[in-house]
């Protein structure tokens, strides 16, 4: 199994998963000489199943992300992971205090205090767009290796 397919799996039990507890809670409980829509013993032993299966399941992404899928023999997976995921939050609050510094207040009469950016945002901006397309670049790598590691 490719690594992209455990990951669609992975993502998939994690949705059925996260249904449970509304669905054993609407199941908890009936009026005296009801029944149930769904058996609580059924549903409970799914449940235990999935979570199996889950476990197991991200024990094979986690050791196939550990292994060297660079060049170089020492880039891993989850480094690429952790790059992404730290690219990310750069950019996303670079882009949030770029916004800050631009909203700069209009004046409308000259006695009005003047509001100036503390920042160069032109230079910040070009940053910020080369954290992004190395963002882009990374995450096509990332899929692209989803598609090629195979799973053990």
């Amino acid at each position: 199994m490719k690594l992209a397919e455990a990951l669609q799996i992975r993502a998939d039990l994690q949705r059925r998963i996260a249904q449970m507890p509304s669905r054993l809670a609407n199941n908890a409980k009936v009026q005296e000489g009801s029944a149930p829509s769904e058996q609580p013993a059924e549903l409970l032993a799914e449940l235990r199943r999935m979570l199996g299966e889950l476990e197991k399941l991200i024990i094979r992404i986690n050791l196939a992300n550990s292994r060297p899928v660079g060049g170089d023999g020492a880039t891993t997976m989850t480094a690429l992971i952790a790059r992404r995921d730290t690219l990310r939050r750069q950019i996303d609050m670079m882009r949030g205090f770029l916004n800050a510094a631009s909203d700069l207040t209009p004046r409308h009469t000259l006695t009005e205090i003047r509001v100036v950016s503390t920042v160069d945002v032109a230079a910040l901006r070009k940053e910020c767009d080369a954290l992004s397309k190395e963002l882009r670049e990374l995450e096509i790598r990332i899929q692209s290796l989803n598609w090629t590691i195979e799973l053990d």
